[in-house]
This record gives structure tokens, C-alpha cells and sequence, in this order.
């Protein structure tokens, strides 16, 4: 076998690479992708979603300076819409943002070559809640120095500070997970203790004291086990927030005789009955109408799933009709396509107006966007800092679901915006954790699969009124589910 005389050290392979990738991105004007016969609205939606799913793969930190380009070029791409201008000069920016976006994700994959460990101990110290720290706005400048200097192909001020950027983000991943996921177990307890948990509640007390304890000592032994600390830490905090709610009923229940107590116990269980339609079975024993609450919505999932299959049926059924309906009539291939667009923009404006009727004023505003229905969730509350979905949200989620499956299986993006309080770090990851959340309940209710759901997190970025105000801040703080129907199903 052929030796050659020497070996390419891979750093500096790496700079070749980029090289290439930062000439080739300097010269070249501008990749025609748009073909000129679209739809120019369809075309700029097309477009923001690109930018939302780039976005969700951190390219906005990964490769900021181009990112930015290809943000710009949508915002042009939109303003020249608006403003009615040629439709060549729109798809001349939608090109340009493209051609930038993909120089975006070259140059991403070069920092993820690069910076794998930063890039991870980053994401682990914002689950973690870090961005709420002093200090980490210091730290995610320094991280995004070292990404610029990988776009200005300056790879050694990259591989000199990575170490020292990599160990600022352990060190506030650990402060994260102390101060705040601990610290609020702490604080927990110290009021549970304050209302009387060691006199109400001393087992719940002595169960969240060991969870403490336990998940304190784990993190200063093995700072290094990430998934096991993290999930030691949740339970902690689950624990503790537990030992609140007992401490809390088991005072009430002290000034309750044991008569009330039943009444009170049996009232819950016959509210949910109430809701399942359930008989009415407080002549039972608790342990029976507990159990007709649970088979009575064991029942309702196990229809639920069988309405499911019976829609894919039908649909496919439909689409066999369909198929055979123009095998019968002979129909050219464009005459049929025309037809069926046709018929799924009438389709699509009946279902827009039947989903306008689903929501109240106060709850929602729902609109179309090209082929895209846009639902603006107004009535949705989260607790302050917080993005948990608590259960007066549920009735407004089941008209969100509702509205989905109106569509079958579109594509579905949840967007979360709040206003401009607080840090940028903070509002972007409270924003994101809030649109999971919400696409979380959509898949955990069989909505949609996971893989059919994207949640993004705009923070502030895109506020639809001024946040001078406090009415303009509540505003922009919201949830948008984008739906976006497969095709046939809309123009």
C-alpha cells in the first residue's frame, strides 16, 4: 500500500474546510430555488418556517452573523409583500436567505466539530434553568465570540477559549440546579415547616427532607452524571412542592369531623363524575366510585382511539374513491390537479370558518396565513416565570385539538412569544419551554404524533404590539399554533 509523506493534522483539515465554506458563501450571489410559477405568500411562509425549524437547531447561536443575513432577507421578503412589490424581487430575497441559511448550517456543522462539548454543556446548563443567573448573559457572549470567530475562520481563538467557555457553562449548569431547582426545594420546605408541616404533614415533611438531602449530596459527588442529577433534582422539587399541598389539607382537615370529611372526599369524586357522564354511585363505597371514575375514562380513551382509526379508514376510503372516480372519467392529470386544488381551497375556507366558531373572542384569534391557519391563543395563562400548563388552560387545548384534527394530520408548528421583560436568554428559553409544553399536551392527548409537532421560542422578538404598555405586553405574550394541512388539503 501507497504511504503518503505526511498526514493532514485534522485541525488543520478543519480550516480547510471552513475556508471553503466562507469563499464559496462570499462569491456566490445566490441560489435560485423558488420556482417562478409559486404562489409568492405560499412561498414566504415556506420561508418562515425554514428560518423557525433552523432556529429550533440553535443556528441562531451556532452561526449568528448568518443567521442574522437570512432573517433579514425574510423580513425584506415580507415587507415587499405587504407592500405589493414584484413578485421577482420577492423571490430574489426569499433565494438570497436561503443561499444565506445554508451557508448558516455549513458553518454550524463546523461548530459542532468544534465546540461539541461547549455546544452540550450550554444545552445542559439552560435546561437547567441557568438562564435566570447573573452571569450567564457573560458567558453566552463569550460563547457566541467563539462561533463568530468560527464564521470569520479564525478557528485557533475558538480552540483556545473553548475549555474555559465549556467550564463557565458546568459551573452555572451546577449553580442552576442548586440555587434554583434546590433552592426553591429549600424555600419550599422552610414554609411548609413555618404552616405547620412538622405537626400536619411530619412524614411528607421527613420524605422531602431525605429527597433533599439526597439529590444536595449526589450533585457534589458526581457533577458529571447529568441525567441522573437532573432527574433527582425534579423529583426533589416534586416532593417538596407535594409536602405544600399536604401540609395545607391536612390543616383544613384538622377543623373538619369526620362526616365532612367524607362529604368532601365523595364531592370531588362525584365532580368528576359529573364531567365523565359516569353514574352516579355515591351509594357505593369510595373505592367503587373511585373505580367508575377510572373505567369510565378508560372507556372514553379507548373510543377516542377507535373514532381515530375510524377517520384514517374513512380518509383512505375518500382517497380510494377519488382515485377511482378519475380513472373513470378519464380526466388528463392537470385537468384533475386543477380540480382538486380548486376543491381544497373551497375546503380549506368551510373549515377556517368552522374553526373561527370553535373559539370565543377572549379566547383566540384565528386567521389564514397563505395555505396555513393561524390559531393566536390570547386566553392562555401561564404561571409567572413558569411553563406549566395548568388545568384552566385545558378547555381552550381541547378547542386547539379540536381545531387540528380538523385537518387529519397537518403539520403543526407552536410558536411561544412573551414581552420584552427580563433578559433576551431568559424570555427565549421561558418562551421555548412554553411552546414544548403545550406540544407536549397536544401529543400526550393524541393530537398528533411528536414527530408532527415542532415548538419554537421567539421570546421577544416578534411582538405584535408595544411593549410600553402593560395592555401591548400582554398581548405579546402568547402562544401561536401555526397548522399547516397536507397537501391536497389546502391551496
Amino acid at each position: 500500500m501507497p504511504r503518503f509523506p505526511y498526514q493532514i493534522p485534522a485541525r488543520a483539515a478543519l480550516a480547510v474546510l471552513l475556508f471553503l465554506i466562507v469563499a464559496c458563501a462570499g462569491s456566490q450571489p445566490g441560489l435560485e430555488t423558488v420556482p417562478r410559477s409559486a404562489n409568492p405568500m405560499d412561498v414566504v411562509n415556506a420561508f418562515d418556517s425554514e428560518i423557525a425549524g433552523a432556529r429550533k437547531n440553535q443556528l441562531n447561536v451556532l452561526s449568528p452573523d448568518w443567521f442574522s443575513k437570512a432573517e433579514t432577507s425574510l423580513s425584506k421578503a415580507k415587507k415587499s409583500l405587504a407592500g405589493g412589490e414584484e413578485i421577482a424581487a420577492i423571490f430574489q430575497y426569499v433565494d438570497e436567505g436561503r443561499s444565506q441559511l445554508k451557508t448558516a448550517e455549513e458553518m454550524a456543522r463546523v461548530a459542532q466539530t468544534t465546540l461539541p462539548n461547549v455546544i452540550e454543556s450550554r444545552n445542559m446548563a439552560r435546561a437547567a434553568g441557568a438562564t435566570k443567573l447573573d452571569g450567564y448573559a457573560r458567558v453566552e457572549d463569550q460563547f457566541l465570540t467563539l462561533t463568530k470567530a468560527i464564521e470569520e475562520n479564525n478557528l485557533r481563538l475558538a480552540q483556545r477559549d473553548r475549555a474555559r467557555v465549556n467550564e463557565a457553562f458546568r459551573e452555572l449548569e451546577l449553580r442552576a440546579i442548586k440555587n434554583q431547582t434546590i433552592g426553591e426545594v429549600r424555600q419550599l420546605l422552610a414554609q411548609a415547616e413555618k404552616e405547620g408541616a412538622r405537626k400536619f404533614a411530619p412524614a411528607s415533611l421527613a420524605l422531602a427532607h431525605q429527597k433533599l438531602d439526597a439529590t444536595d449530596t449526589f450533585i457534589t459527588k458526581n457533577p458529571y452524571e447529568k441525567e441522573k442529577m437532573h432527574a433527582m433534582a425534579a423529583d426533589a422539587l416534586f416532593y417538596a412542592q407535594r409536602l405544600m399541598q399536604m401540609t395545607q389539607q391536612s390543616r383544613q382537615i384538622q377543623t373538619m369531623h369526620s362526616e365532612q370529611i367524607a362529604l368532601w372526599i365523595e364531592a370531588l369524586l362525584h365532580k368528576a363524575t359529573r364531567e365523565l357522564a359516569a353514574p352516579d354511585m355515591r351509594n357505593e363505597s369510595l373505592e367503587t366510585q373511585v373505580e367508575n371514575v377510572v373505567q369510565s375514562i378508560a372507556a372514553l380513551q379507548a373510543d377516542h382511539d377507535f373514532m381515530i382509526d375510524q377517520a384514517k379508514t374513512q380518509k383512505e376510503e375518500i382517497n380510494a374513491l377519488k382515485q377511482e372516480i378519475t380513472d373513470l372519467e378519464g380526466q388528463t392529470r392537470e385537468q384533475q390537479l386543477a380540480k382538486e386544488r380548486l376543491a381544497a381551497k373551497q375546503e380549506f375556507n368551510q373549515k377556517f370558518t368552522q374553526i373561527q366558531n370553535y373559539f370565543e373572542p377572549d379566547e383566540a384569534e384565528v386567521y389564514k396565513q397563505g395555505n396555513q391557519l393561524v390559531i393566536r391563543l390570547k386566553a392562555i395563562q401561564f404561571p409567572v416565570g413558569k411553563e406549566i400548563i395548568m388545568p384552566a388552560n385545558y378547555e381552550l387545548l381541547s378547542k386547539v385539538q379540536k381545531a387540528i384534527r380538523t385537518f387529519g394530520e397537518p403539520d403543526v408548528v407552536i410558536e411561544g412569544h412573551t414581552d420584552s421583560t427580563g433578559s433576551d436568554e431568559i424570555n427565549e428559553h421561558l418562551s421555548q419551554k412554553r411552546a414544548e409544553s403545550v406540544r407536549e399536551y397536544l401529543v400526550a392527548n393524541q393530537t398528533l404524533p411528536y414527530s408532527k409537532i415542532v415548538a419554537v421560542g421567539y421570546g421577544s422578538m416578534r411582538p405584535l404590539a408595544s411593549n410600553e404598555t402593560p395592555a401591548g405586553r400582554a398581548i405579546n405574550r402568547r402562544i401561536d399554533v401555526v397548522v399547516k394541512p397536507q397537501p391536497g388539503t389546502s391551496e
